[in-house]
């Protein structure tokens, strides 16, 4: 990231990236976050807010006018995000997901370089489309293909979701890179809005992350031939899709466990207060609480920022490694079981006054929000790659 310019004597240093999302996440989208939920609607105060301040960019280089952060950043800005709206914190984390992927696969590109300049300038905000009817939830599959002819592409696509495709700029799809190629052999195709249409074809009533706004729409598509990504979307995916949602996902689901703690804490605090002197019964369920939260943090960390320092690197060797794969997959299952267990364990120090919707220590949104961790790519499809993966790892 570009360093800030020296401040002249008595003035006020600019606020980090950070510092600006934990203030756009406490002031802007906690105080609509419960709105949010109830009404399934998109967080369009905190996401406006964030585009105000020039924050979905961050990943976008130097070389094109951008912030250039690391991905531990981004991951912290999503983990304090998610601490007061998990659906925005996850809004933000898949739209910086798509950009990665533009970044680190795109950049050969003059037609995408343009993009990501023109995308960090205007804060436009990016949508996947990777889900298909027809393909059980198997990303690294598709039925549709790109047909290219005489400079153009066009492309129709059956989606079973689009997390916020109705609110969003454009969209980042996945096809069969020619209708002869088999379903593994994708193509990435950059869809910029006015040069597709969407067709709603289900709705979004979810037990949690209701903001995110992801039913499915039959998307058709055309435009210039240089927005097909000029690498194979195996290659996107294990190098950068893949890990990369893994960790920024976990710093949502991180922030969501914290954001529980915090409000147990909260709860034990006010026992404490009520009798002087004396330590409330819940004290020792919190203190247990609080360490499995520190455990999550390290971890969570601790591959944030190894992704970063190997994303960096632009070694696509080490990122596609067995062992790279196996740490990030498991960062996965971990953080997504964690988090339930951790809200879960709030909410008994919370009692009723956890229980309750109308209680300023009401958890049942982040406990619905946290079970959506373990369904985002099924953890058991997860520990099924895991356990092909460790019968030809070799020992270390």
């Amino acid at each position: 990231m570009t360093t800030a310019a020296p401040q002249g004597e008595g003035s006020t240093p600019a606020a980090s990236p950070l510092e600006t999302v934990t203030r756009i996440a406490s002031q802007v989208a906690r105080v609509h976050a419960d709105a949010v939920d109830r009404e399934s609607r998109f967080p369009v105060e905190a996401i406006d807010a964030l585009k105000r301040a020039r924050m979905l960019g961050l990943l976008v280089p130097a070389s094109l006018g951008g912030p250039e952060a690391g991905l531990d950043q981004v991951a912290a800005m999503c983990e304090a995000l998610a601490q007061h709206c998990a659906s925005t914190a996850m809004v933000f984390a898949m739209h910086h997901i798509q950009v990665a992927c533009l970044v680190r696969h795109g950049l050969t590109s003059p037609l995408l370089r343009a993009y990501l300049t023109e995308l960090n300038e205007r804060q436009l905000l990016i949508a996947s489309v990777t889900s298909e009817v027809g393909v059980g939830g198997e990303m690294r599959a598709s039925v549709t293909s790109v047909e290219q002819r005489d400079g153009r592409f066009s492309l129709d696509k059956d989606a079973t979701t689009i997390s916020y495709g109705e609110h969003a700029d454009d969209l980042l799809a996945t096809a069969r890179r020619s209708p002869d190629a088999p379903r593994s052999d994708q193509s990435m195709v950059l869809l910029r809005k006015g040069d597709f249409t969407l067709e709603r074809t289900s709705n979004w009533d979810t037990l949690g992350m209701r903001g995110t706004c992801s039913p499915g729409f039959k998307v058709r598509s055309t435009g210039p031939a240089e927005q097909v990504l000029p690498v194979p979307f195996a290659d996107i995916a294990s190098q950068t899709m893949v890990p990369v949602s893994h960790v920024l996902w976990g710093g949502v689901w991180l922030g969501i466990a914290a954001g529980a703690v915090s409000r147990a804490r909260a709860f034990v605090r006010q026992q404490a207060r009520a009798k002087p002197g004396t330590v409330p019964p819940t004290a020792s369920r919190l203190a247990e609480v609080h360490s499995l939260l520190q455990t999550m943090r390290a971890s969570v960390h601790e591959v944030s920022a190894d992704a970063g320092r190997r994303m960096a690197a632009g070694d696509p060797e080490a990122l596609s490694s067995i062992g790279f794969s196996l740490k990030m997959n498991n960062l996965k299952v971990s953080a997504s079981t964690l988090v339930v267990d951790i809200v879960h364990r709030a909410l008994l120090i919370c009692g009723i006054q956890g229980y309750k919707n109308d209680s300023p220590f009401s958890l049942g949104r982040h406990l619905r929000d946290a079970h959506s961790a373990a369904l985002m790519i099924g953890n058991d499809r997860i520990l099924a790659t895991n356990a092909s993966l460790l019968l030809v790892l070799k020992d270390d």
